[in-house]
Formats: structure tokens, C-alpha cells, sequence
């Protein structure tokens, strides 16, 4: 059996003979040909070259083709901030000082921005292994992209001017729905919707914006005979069921999220779920048998129907290659590794780090705690919100991020207690975990740290 037909088998609810794996190496595959992100992010032939070494390598059963979420925030005028070893964030955003809905002319055309680029790769890769992997489109879910247009000000529109939030999601669900059929045309086998800030909301706010959206996008996805999968970043554990009630073959989650009870509610739903290797601590920071130890132990504590093993995201740059092969392994030779496993002992680097003495601040301290917010959407999102505040009382008070990325950072975390990404912290206390605050909240609860 193929990959592809393991993974069309898992996406139908059926019983498979091992667990399927997808590495979500989107700027990651440009380490294997020493090249970097916003390299073969805009250049055609060297994602491609990537693309197959990943496949090469990784032995993949599905793979994404491209892991950007800025592609049709591009296209509809959102100004990028590019870098090396990340995908580009948004920086400027075409409706962040006026309340407008993009007219229908406006969206995405396959001759837009890096379009035909990347029709042209999964036209390419369709070719070379769409046969035995596969191939997953990677969209901007509504509420991402809605957001890039926007930018923060779309959390007070929600309270404030709820209509023209629905009618804003609406015209970027019609953006999904263009990308989706673009993307179907160049064969690709699954539509993923890539909404990271979901996570970043209540789930009656989803339910209230973006629940018949989504139904209505997977229902043209399914109608065109391909999957759909709903992949979120963050902890969106107070959601899982709400996205399981839009109908898609799967969902994908990451390390914020406990596997095991979000499969008990997608199982419910007889919906597939994948994920959750931890990113930074495990792929990134970790040795292989750490990965191996974190994926093995994922196959012994949850039932092997309707599953899939992958990355919580987009892979970092940097993450080793041998620690995601040991992950490919373990999945394909679980008793083997078992094998290797029998002295394992994870080795916890003692990192000392002091805290400021929150009580005797003169001025108050904003600390943010972010995967990163140069790649994590709602890392970028909670960190704008964080800079709006900065902006409105400058010297009166400090802003500082604290990425997940660097191993002192991570040391950092553990020993303030802080359990979801992103966060925010005043005067080391938690404010936000995982939802991100209108400017007014934000501003009133600094201002009662006021001395």
C-alpha cells in the first residue's frame, strides 16, 4: 500500500495497517538544499528541488506543497515583512483604518502574486510523486485572513460591529473557495484551511462567525471529490468541537492541545485527527530518541483509527534532519525502536534564570510569551497587541517577547508556570492565554498596574 493510499484510507475512516505521516516541513525543506525560506518561498525550481528531497528523505505519506499563509494576504494588498529561516509575516494591513469589504473583483486570480509559482510546483510534484504521496493545498483559513486585512482592530469588530465582521469573513471564505478550486485543478488530493488565530477566539464567537463559513467551504471541498482537513495553532481546545460540527475529514492540532481528549471528541465526529510532535522542545531542541520516545509514545496512548502523526505546524528551519527521520522511523518500526528506547532517559538542560522582582517594578511590564511571533500568526497577533499598547503609552511601560524557539526562553516558561502560547503576562501576572485581547482590554488592564 502507498502513502497516498494510506493516507485516502485514514481521511475515509478506515482501519489502516500503521499510523500515516506527514511532515510539515514547509521553510524547514529549504535546509535540506541549503537554501533559505524566503528563497525557495518565491522561487519555483528551488521549491521544488526541496520539496523532493523532503520526500526523499522523509518517506512521507502525505505532504504540503506550500506552507505560507500569506499568499492571498499578498495578493489582497497586506504588505509583507520577509525573513531567512521563517515564512513572512504581515506588517501593514490595507483595512486597518477603514471599515471596507474587498468587492468580488478583488479576488484571488490564478495570475496573482506567487500563484502560478505555486500551481506550478504542485502541477510538478503531481507529476513526479502523486502517485505514491498525498498532496496537500495549504490555504488561509477565513479568520486568519480576514485578520491580515484587518489586523487587530477585527477583535474589537466582533464586539463592537458584528455584521461587518460576518460580511469580512464571508468575502475571505469566497477567498478560501477560489484558492481551494486553483489548488484542486493542480491536483492536489487534500485542501488543508490554515487558521491559526481560531484558536485565539471563544467558541461562541466562533460559532457566531465562522461556523456556517466553514460549513459552506468544506461542503465545496467535499463536492469536488477531494479531502479538507482543518488544521489550528494555539490552544483551541475550547473549540475542537465546534470545528468536528463544520464537517471536515480531518483536523490537525498542535502541542497547546491535548491529543488524547481531542481525539475523544473528533472520534465522536468519526473525523480523523493529526499532529502533535512539539515543535521546539522535542523536534527543534530535542535529541532523536526524544523524538522517537514522543512519537511512540503518542502510538501507545491513543487508538490508531482516524489518526494521523505530524508536526503541531509548520516545522522550524532548523530542526535537525536525523530527529525527523527518527520520527518517520518509529512510525514505520515501532518495535524496533522500542527496542532502542529501553534506556532511554530524558536529560533536562539546567538553565538558570531570574526573574525580575515584579513587586518593585517603577513602571509596568508587559511580557509576551510566543512560539515565535516572526512565524505563529497568533504569535503575531498577540505580539501587535502588545505593540499597540506600547505605541499608546510608550515610556510608561516595557514590552518584552519571550520566543519559544531559543532554549532559555523555554527555561523561562517552565518556571513562570506558563502552560499555553501565546500569553500574556503584567507584572508577571497571566492576563491572556491564548486569546487575544481587544486594544481597549489591553489598555485598561495595564493601566490598573499603574503606579
Amino acid at each position: 500500500m502507498t502513502g497516498k493510499e494510506l493516507i485516502f484510507k485514514t481521511l475515509r475512516h478506515e482501519k489502516t495497517e500503521r499510523v500515516p505521516w506527514i511532515p510539515f516541513a514547509g521553510v524547514h525543506a529549504g535546509k535540506l538544499i541549503n537554501v533559505n525560506a524566503k528563497e525557495i518561498l518565491t522561487d519555483g525550481d528551488k521549491l521544488f528541488k526541496s520539496l523532493l528531497e523532503v520526500n526523499k528523505l522523509y518517506r512521507p505519506d502525505g505532504q504540503p506543497i506550500m506552507f505560507d499563509l500569506q499568499i492571498e494576504a499578498e495578493v489582497l494588498g497586506c504588505e509583507l515583512m520577509w525573513a531567512e529561516d521563517a515564512p513572512p509575516a504581515v506588517k501593514a494591513h490595507p483595512l486597518s483604518e477603514t471599515k471596507e469589504v474587498p468587492c468580488t473583483c478583488m479576488l484571488p486570480q490564478k495570475n496573482d502574486g506567487r500563484i502560478p509559482m505555486v500551481l506550478d510546483v504542485m502541477k510538478r510534484m503531481k507529476k513526479e510523486v502523486g502517485d505514491t504521496t498525498a498532496l496537500y493545498g495549504l490555504t488561509c483559513g477565513p479568520f486568519t485572513l480576514a485578520s491580515h486585512l484587518r489586523g487587530t482592530n477585527i477583535f474589537m469588530d466582533m464586539f463592537e460591529d458584528p455584521e461587518y465582521t460576518k460580511e469580512l469573513i464571508i468575502f475571505a471564505n469566497e477567498a478560501n473557495k477560489k484558492m481551494a478550486e486553483y489548488y484542486i485543478e493542480a491536483g492536489m488530493d487534500v485542501i488543508a484551511i490554515v487558521d491559526p488565530l481560531v484558536s485565539q477566539i471563544s467558541p461562541r464567537h466562533f460559532k457566531q462567525f465562522l461556523l456556517n463559513p466553514y460549513k459552506d467551504l468544506f461542503k465545496f471541498i467535499r463536492e469536488r471529490e477531494v479531502f479538507s482537513s482543518f488544521f489550528v495553532c494555539g490552544d483551541a481546545t475550547r473549540s475542537i468541537e465546534v470545528m468536528c460540527q463544520t464537517n471536515p475529514d480531518s483536523i490537525s492540532i498542535d502541542e497547546n492541545i491535548d491529543m488524547v481528549g481531542a481525539k475523544e471528541i473528533s472520534d465522536k465526529y468519526n473525523i480523523a485527527i493529526g499532529g502533535n510532535i512539539p515543535l521546539t522542545t522535542v523536534m527543534l531542541h530535542g535529541t532523536q530518541q526524544d523524538n522517537m520516545k514522543y512519537t511512540l509514545d503518542l502510538l501507545d496512548k491513543l487508538s490508531h483509527d482516524n489518526l494521523i502523526i505530524a508536526p503541531g505546524c509548520d516545522m522550524p528551519y532548523d530542526v535537525p534532519i536525523e530527529n525527523t527521520i527518527a520520527v518517520q522511523q518509529t512510525i514505520r518500526q515501532p518495535d524496533e525502536v522500542r527496542k532502542v528506547l529501553e534506556n532511554y532517559e530524558f536529560v533536562e538542560e539546567d538553565i538558570e534564570i531570574d526573574l525580575p522582582d515584579y513587586e518593585s517594578l517603577e513602571k509596568p511590564l508587559v511580557e509576551v510569551f510566543t512560539l515565535d511571533s516572526a512565524t505563529c500568526a497568533a504569535c503575531t497577533y498577540m505580539m501587535n497587541a502588545a505593540k499597540d499598547a506600547k505605541d499608546y503609552f510608550g515610556d510608561r511601560i516595557d514590552v518584552i517577547e519571550y520566543k519559544f524557539t531559543i532554549k532559555e526562553n523555554i527555561a523561562r516558561v517552565k518556571k513562570m508556570g506558563v502552560k499555553n502560547l501565546p500569553s500574556i503576562y503584567i507584572n508577571g501576572k497571566l492576563k491572556y492565554s491564548s486569546i487575544i485581547p481587544n486594544k481597549n482590554e489591553l489598555l485598561t488592564a495595564i493601566e490598573k498596574e499603574m503606579k
